[in-house]
């Protein structure tokens, strides 16, 4: 930027569980790109405490810059930008930071009537979306959801407008379970309580679940996800597994003719949607339509909003948590 270097403030974290904010340089936006002042961002809570904590399947690599679900208001645009200028609000799968840069076919306008903290929504609402695509829901198809966490409760919302009847949320925690069937639940689990594969065969007429999404992102959870599912049923791994366990797969996947579908969000088109498969840019913005019609409801979803100054709190609060912190907004407005 012309004249005195410009700093922002974004969350590192520096070595393994230590969470930190520090300054950083600001730049011009270049061609095609602009410069976002941000409001909210959302913490991504399964995927950014497991690389904080460098758990299985996380790169284990310190310094890290979090986060990818970023919203603001444009400051700055660059050389060639056309359908956005200053002043725009706008989401962009950024990381945690004061400012952040983007790309103009990255950026999504934020509807009118959806306000910043909801919108940060959009990238995890996206995610949710393409592991419903790839279960390819049918009207009356039944629908387990394992894991009531904040993409699995986004999943479970997703399959209810899919068409999915019932749709059945499990989880460990009665604080998850009672907002799931607040947002649209048609019955729910708690395997502390009650077991999962007799429960849900009752409410299947003994024929188990024909999609079963599993989003706790547990290994352990996944042989429980096969037996829930009916002969020939569908088998979608949504959450990202940190680590490993034994399944029988003679028993639980091939006597039963399963399908076990890997639904990772770089799974993804780049450039042209087709069916099952959108680019996450079609999806990104069709979240943010379903949020702004309230057919997806993120704003209870929200249960803590703290300024960015208090992240690595924020981030124990989401480890030691027993079910009652799920969606967490940093507030970037006290700079």
């Amino acid at each position: 930027m012309s004249g005195e270097e410009l700093y922002g403030r974004r969350i590192v974290f520096k070595r393994r569980g230590l969470v930190d904010v520090e300054d950083f340089v600001l730049r011009d936006p270049g061609e095609g790109e602009v410069l976002i002042r941000t409001v909210s961002t959302l913490i991504s809570p399964g995927t950014e405490t497991a690389f904080l904590m460098a758990l299985p399947n996380t790169s284990q690599i310190f310094p890290q810059y979090p986060g990818y679900s970023n919203a603001g208001v444009v400051e700055r645009v660059g050389e060639g930008v056309k359908t956005i200028k200053v002043g725009d609000r706008v989401a962009s799968p950024k990381p945690h930071a004061s400012h952040v840069i983007v790309k103009e076919d990255e950026s999504f306008i934020i509807p009118n009537g959806i306000s910043y903290d909801e919108a940060s929504f959009f990238m995890l609402g996206a995610i949710a979306l393409q592991g419903i695509r790839k279960a390819m829901i049918e009207l009356g198809e039944s629908v387990v959801v394992v894991g009531q966490g904040l993409v699995g409760i986004l999943a479970l919302q997703l399959a209810k407008l899919s068409g999915g009847i019932p749709v059945i949320g499990i989880d460990l925690y009665d604080y998850r379970l009672n907002l799931a069937s607040k947002l649209g639940a048609d019955y729910t689990v708690n395997p502390l309580r009650e077991n999962p594969e007799e429960r849900v065969r009752e409410l299947t007429d003994g024929k188990g679940a024909n999609v079963v999404i599993e989003a706790t992102g547990s290994p352990k959870a996944i042989p429980t996800a096969l037996k829930l599912a009916c002969m020939r049923g569908r088998v979608i791994l949504l959450g990202s597994t940190r680590g490993e366990n034994t399944v029988n797969f003679y028993r639980d996947v091939h006597k039963r003719g399963l399908h076990i579908i890997g639904a990772h969000d770089t799974v993804r088109p780049r450039y042209e949607s087709s069916y099952g498969f959108w680019t996450a840019r079609d999806d990104s913005k069709l979240v943010l339509r379903l949020i702004e019609k309230g057919l997806l409801r993120v704003k209870e979803l929200i249960t803590a909003k703290v300024s960015y100054k208090e992240a690595g709190e924020a981030y124990r609060k989401l480890m030691e948590s027993k079910g009652e912190v799920i969606g967490v907004i940093l507030d970037w407005r006290e700079l």
